[in-house]
Formats: C-alpha cells, sequence, structure tokens
C-alpha cells in the first residue's frame, strides 16, 4: 500500500451538548469527547458549576467546557475577560479535561494577550480555540496567533456556515497547521456530509452538536406569558441531543 491510498486513520469525534442530559446522550452513542455548553441557542455559553460537577461524577468519556460569559461578540470588557480567567481558574481546580475560550481584538485578530493569559490560567488542562476564529480577518494570520499562544486546537467551520461550504479552507488549515495545532472540524456535520468532508480535508478531529427539539412534558402551559421572549411555544419545546443522530453521524465519518 501507498502512503497516496493509506487509509486516513480514523477520527476523533467531539459532540457539542448543552448540559448533563445531552452529554450522557453522547457518551452512550459513542462520541469520544464532549464540549459541554449552556444555551446552545446562543451558541454556547459557560454552564453552571453544579453542573460541570455533576458532569464529572457520570463521564466516562472527557469533555472540556466553554468559557464564555455572554452571547454576541468575542470582544470583551475588563470585567468580562476577568470572569474568563476565574472560571477557567476554578475548572482547573475542579479537574476538567479541557476548556473553550475565544477572545479577539477590535479588529478582527486573535487577542494575543488575553488569549495566553487563559492558556496560563488553564495550566495543564487542553485549550481549544472556539469558533471565534471563523469571525478574524485572516485565517491564517489568526492560526499562527493561537500557535503562538499555546492554544492546542481550533474549533472551525472553514469561516463559513457549513463545513461543506469551508471545505477548502479546513484543508489548507490542516496542512497549514503541520501538526503544531489540532484543527477540530465543525459545521452542519451530518451523516451524508461528514465522511466527504473528511476525505477532502484531512481532519483528524471533527465537532457537531446533532440536535432536535422536542415536546415539553408540561400539562399546565399558560398561553399569555413567554419568559424566553415572544416565541410563547419555545417554553414548551426542549433542544436536546439526539443519541440515535449521534450514532448515525459517528458510523458515517468512520466508514
Amino acid at each position: 500500500m501507498t502512503a497516496a491510498t493509506k487509509p486516513l486513520p480514523l477520527p476523533l469525534i467531539e459532540i457539542c451538548v448543552e448540559g448533563i442530559d445531552g452529554l450522557l446522550a453522547a457518551q452512550r452513542a459513542g462520541a469520544d469527547r464532549v464540549e459541554l455548553c449552556a444555551s446552545l441557542l446562543e451558541g454556547g455559553i459557560t454552564p453552571s458549576f453544579g453542573t460541570v460537577r455533576t458532569a464529572l461524577s457520570l463521564a466516562s468519556i472527557p469533555f472540556h467546557v466553554i468559557v464564555r460569559p455572554r452571547g454576541g461578540d468575542f470582544l470583551y470588557s475588563e470585567a468580562e475577560f476577568a470572569s474568563m480567567l476565574a472560571d477557567v481558574k476554578a475548572l482547573r481546580e475542579l479537574g476538567v479535561a479541557g476548556v473553550v475560550v475565544g477572545c479577539l481584538t477590535e479588529d478582527g485578530a486573535i487577542d494575543e494577550q488575553r488569549m495566553t493569559a487563559l492558556v496560563e490560567a488553564a495550566g495543564p488542562l487542553a485549550v481549544t480555540c472556539h469558533r471565534a476564529f471563523d469571525m478574524t480577518r485572516d485565517p491564517a494570520e489568526a492560526l499562527e496567533a493561537l500557535v503562538r499562544c499555546g492554544v492546542g486546537r481550533v474549533l472551525t467551520s472553514g469561516q463559513r456556515d457549513t463545513a461543506v461550504e469551508g471545505v477548502e479552507l479546513l484543508a489548507a488549515l490542516v496542512t497549514q497547521a503541520a501538526g503544531r495545532i489540532v484543527i477540530l472540524g465543525c459545521g452542519a456535520l451530518d451523516p451524508a456530509n461528514i465522511g466527504e468532508v473528511r476525505r477532502r480535508t484531512g481532519l483528524t478531529e471533527m465537532h457537531f452538536a446533532a440536535l432536535k427539539d422536542v415536546a415539553s412534558a408540561m400539562a399546565y402551559r399558560n398561553p399569555k406569558v413567554g419568559i424566553g421572549g415572544t416565541d410563547l411555544d419555545r417554553e414548551y419545546r426542549n433542544t436536546i441531543t439526539d443519541e440515535a443522530l449521534v450514532a448515525a453521524t459517528i458510523a458515517a465519518a468512520r466508514a
């Protein structure tokens, strides 16, 4: 067998989940690792420390915790950044496997000073830069900045909404990284496309969410108030990790 025909190694699969039930569904379905978040409707924010402690007691696979104090952009105030440092230090003391962070400057570059400080606060923990990377103006330079900061991996869809659309940049980033930093590919990956994306990029780690909406089990429903906003039905619709879809997508990635 020649190098050109040598099969790709099986990719490590990370599942993005919201809360404990999502983590348990992902590990039952065969995930290798989980990114633990709250509020995936906002792209993920820091979960409660009660959630993290419970996850530590129940998880049989490693999980990384997102440290993001709010939704929206990745340009943080001094107070917000102080809270991120405090969260990273607390998560290190709790003993999680890793943290997921991202800070940008106002002109769309990686904030190297803040990212370096977060890496230092994390100590031995794995550090991933989340999709703040996809909001940078120059992805090649942003990748080099993350390497300089000591970040271990970067989550990216190739600066597009989907990995299929961003496949060329994903492949270029894998080549540029050259083993110095892991490219963790994401972006609407599913059983129909994950194998193609893997083959076209050479990704060794892949990330997806596999979510579905289910009706609330609440029997009594107040139609006069919506706590989460104007979508009244949202109060009685829960977004969960689809265990069967996770398993099917993992199988397609490794076919």
